[in-house]
């Protein structure tokens, strides 16, 4: 069987790692609130009961998700600055405005924080160019135009 792998820099790994160790901690708690609430009897009408429930639901969610995104994950470390990559940081230039980027995976995008996927429309127009490389991308009926600046494996 094949593994399909998705790709994450170090930081963004070390978060899910983070957020996975989290809710494996307060689980338990979560199953003795539940336990508690259905000790009370009729859990028919029992909001406590349902609401550890749901809680405890939520929990085991997330913690399968999580640990599917760690299975199925690989740590992408820059390694030049030449060719954008993921995880590198790309000072670009968009309509006389610069801005950096950086290149992230697909479950650390945050783009009101200039992180973006690699499988975005711009992340994967950006992939692989080098300074001085412009890239247009194509969205929604309109044309855009990034030049490449500067690319670094740290911010500045």
């Amino acid at each position: 069987m094949t593994r399909i792998y998705t790709y994450m820099t170090q930081e963004g790994f070390n978060a899910i790692l983070h957020e996975f160790e989290e809710l494996q901690k307060a689980r338990p708690e979560y199953v003795k609130k539940l336990t508690q609430a259905a000790d009370m009897g009729d859990r028919s009408e029992n909001a406590a009961y349902t609401n550890a429930k749901r809680k405890l639901r939520s929990t085991d969610s997330r913690l399968r998700f999580l640990q599917k995104v760690i299975d199925h994950t690989k740590v992408a470390i820059p390694s030049q600055t030449e060719y954008v990559e993921i995880g590198s940081y790309v000072k670009v230039k968009l309509n006389g405005n610069e801005f950096t980027l950086q290149i992230v995976g697909l479950h650390e995008a945050d783009p009101r924080n200039c992180k973006i996927s690699y499988i975005s429309p711009v992340g994967s127009a950006l992939m692989g160019k080098r300074v001085g490389n412009r890239v247009k991308i194509y969205l929604e009926e309109r044309e855009i135009e990034y030049e490449v600046q500067n690319i670094s494996t740290i911010l500045k």
